[in-house]
């Protein structure tokens, strides 16, 4: 169990397939796995990472590419399962690197993939499109049938692989609802058939493998809706995720059931909705949608909002709402502000803060924690056990998740009697060959950081800084010195975000001012040298004496 201490992997034996998960292992985001057998590489999945608050300026997280990096030439295809953002948000970047190789997805995957891409300006990626049932050959080396997923997304997908070197089933992310509101169900059938002719590696969604029992069903989510759109006054704002098409759906109907109109608000949401309705996966019933130009000409008892920031993404519009900072939308004491979705790990601290925002404003706040306004799109352990039990793989790869998700799986998986259960992190090689699937090294699976326009360039020592000055503050020195007379002219000491004691610097002023004195009289003329004397003596200070450990800035201005 999480192997340590690993190196290099050897060089791959014919016939063998490789597998090395490139993220998602130890993460609620940032999936990619890479494949390799006889040469080929093909990948699944690209995500992103949403950061937590400690990277403070970070917009994204990456999976490493650097793995691969180097066989750019050898990638035969990209298989994405499905349109979130942790399985997509990443491919605009890797097609910068390198767009030699196909897309393959559902359609509505590839309608969701192609808006992207048309935003990073890549228009050259070619985006083919395939449908569960399908059964195609990529590369050479990879037999690939497509499997229909039950998601929180519509058109999800999970894939069957057969190969020299063995076969593996991954179901990217599911649940096994079997009253789904786009009337898609898992494919069951198709597991057991896998079971049948023989399932080398499993490699198997992890998020609620520490939920007892069953995923609830989206139709489950209904009759709170309705209580909600009956009890509500003034307006209804739902904040859920950009591509939760199924929940937008309910809302919908609520919202042609109950008379009011729906306006959407935020970019992401007015693209992806868009795409689900030109595609036919959202039915909007005519008339029920305005544009948001017309918010001021609706009445708040008539009028459903629609937006992002159900995780309490600081810019988002929920957020803004919430801190009374929204250009076009206020929150007030007769509307209803309703969470429709799950918190991501992380992000607790930020959704509370809105709420709060919210209800300091008077609105009534509903939320997954008072009502059943959300149901998962993820399987719990009933449901998993249920696919150990069907598909009886020789392995398992616990998949998509934080490492007690790994954990909870794996011993899901050993509860059935699987005896080769590998729950490992990210860049841990596996080789797969006649049944037989074991550790082999490791490879560098670090997380890149995507800085405003900067991938990657925003270093570890950098990040460092920001957390400083973020929980501590700084303090800058200027010394203007003479360095032909060797004094000190003068010495200015300012602080920002730094709590200082009553005296401010006083006591360390006369210190600093002497151990530059003295170092000048020793022939100490090198600027930076001059620094550190400042930046040590001024540490030591606010280290003992005030117990933080502000950033230090000194200057050294000769003349």
């Amino acid at each position: 169990m999480f192997p340590s201490e690993l190196g290099g992997p050897p060089a791959l034996r014919p016939d063998t397939v490789r597998i090395i998960p490139l993220g998602g292992l130890g993460d609620v985001g940032r999936n990619m796995t890479a494949f390799e057998v006889n040469g080929e590489i093909l990948l699944i999945d690209a995500g992103v990472l949403f950061p937590e608050q400690d990277y403070p300026g970070v917009d994204l997280i990456l999976p490493s590419f650097d793995a691969i990096a180097d066989r750019y030439d050898d990638i035969v295809g990209l298989i994405l399962t499905h349109g979130h953002e942790d399985h997509i948000g990443a491919v605009p970047y890797l097609l910068k690197e390198c767009n030699s190789f196909p897309l393959y997805g559902s359609r509505l995957t590839m309608g969701l993939v192609d808006f992207r891409l048309k935003e990073h300006n890549i228009s050259s990626a070619r985006l083919m499109e395939v449908r569960e049932g399908e059964r195609i050959t990529i590369g050479t080396q990879f037999d690939v049938e497509f499997i229909a997923m039950n998601h929180s997304i519509p058109d999800s997908l999970g894939l069957f692989l057969r190969t020299s070197g063995g076969t593996v089933l991954h179901t990217g992310d599911f649940k096994m609802d079997q009253l789904p509101l786009d009337g898609r169900l898992t494919d069951l059938r198709a597991f057991a058939r896998f079971g049948d002719e023989g399932v080398d590696l499993f490699m198997v969604d992890s998020t609620n493998a520490e939920v007892p029992g069953f995923t609830l069903g989206e139709v489950e989510v209904a009759p709170a809706l309705d209580q909600v759109f009956d009890g509500a006054q003034g307006k209804i704002v739902v904040a859920c995720f950009a591509s939760h098409v199924h929940r937008v759906q309910q809302v919908m109907d609520q919202a042609k059931r109950h008379g009011r109109l729906v306006v959407y608000v935020g970019r992401s949401m007015v693209r992806n909705m868009g795409i689900a309705r030109d595609l036919g996966f959202l039915r909007v019933p005519a008339g029920t949608v305005a544009d948001v130009s017309d918010l001021d000409r609706i009445p708040e008892d008539q009028l459903v909002i629609i937006c992002t920031g159900s995780q309490g993404e600081p810019l988002s519009a929920l957020s803004r709402m919430a801190s009374s900072n929204h250009p076009s939308i206020t929150v007030g004491p007769s509307d209803t502000v309703l969470l429709a979705s799950s918190l991501i790990p992380g992000n607790e601290t930020a959704v509370h803060g809105v709420m709060n925002g919210l209800a300091k404003l008077g609105a009534t706040v509903v939320h997954k924690g008072n009502a059943l306004v959300h149901v998962s799109g993820h399987a719990s352990s009933g449901e998993l056990l249920y696919c150990y039990n069907l598909v009886q793989p020789k392995n398992v790869l616990p998949v998509h998740g934080e490492v007690r998700h790994l954990i909870a799986n794996g011993n899901l998986a050993r509860s059935t009697g699987v005896s080769s259960v590998l729950t490992v992190d990210d860049g841990t090689v596996i080789d797969l060959k006649a049944g037989v699937a074991e550790v082999v090294g490791k490879v560098s699976a670090a997380y890149v950081l995507v800085d405003g326009t900067s991938v990657g360039s925003l270093s570890e020592e950098s990040l460092a800084d920001r957390r400083i000055l973020g929980a501590e503050g700084f303090i800058t020195v200027i010394a203007v010195v003479n360095l032909d007379g060797q004094e000190l002219i003068s010495l200015d000491i300012h602080a920002r975000g730094f709590v200082e004691d009553a005296n401010g610097f006083a006591d360390v002023e006369p210190q600093i001012v002497d151990n530059l004195a003295t170092a000048l009289r020793e022939g100490v003329t090198d600027p930076h040298l001059l620094q550190q004397i400042i930046r040590r003596t001024l540490g030591r200070w606010v280290a003992t004496t005030l117990r933080s450990r502000a950033m230090i800035l000194p200057v050294v201005l000769p003349v």
